[in-house]
């Protein structure tokens, strides 16, 4: 899994990248993703930030990428809403 962290100061930016995002992942707080962990999604993720938004960078603006491990997903803590995607749903209609 990788979890992808950003803040623009700037709308705009701020929400073509969410929209790129949705292609590979689930927002789980509002600039903050899970994203499917590949080599290929990370490259593209990567090639988008260098180069789309790297060079509108303000003083302000960031994006963490974080790859978490096996070991280290076992480690997460969830409360409150994000409690419920700990465990699978399953729905019966």
């Amino acid at each position: 899994m990788l979890i992808v962290s950003y803040d623009f100061e700037d709308n705009k930016p701020r929400a073509r990248f969410a929209r790129f995002l949705e292609k590979y992942g689930t927002r789980i707080q509002y600039s903050v993703w899970q994203v499917r962990d590949s080599e290929r999604v990370l490259q593209n993720i990567l090639t988008e930030v260098e180069l789309k938004y790297k060079k509108e960078f303000t003083g302000a603006d960031s994006v963490y990428i974080f790859r978490m491990c096996e070991s280290c997903k076992k480690k997460i803590k969830r409360y409150g809403y994000a409690k419920h995607e700990e465990s699978d749903l399953i729905c019966i209609s």
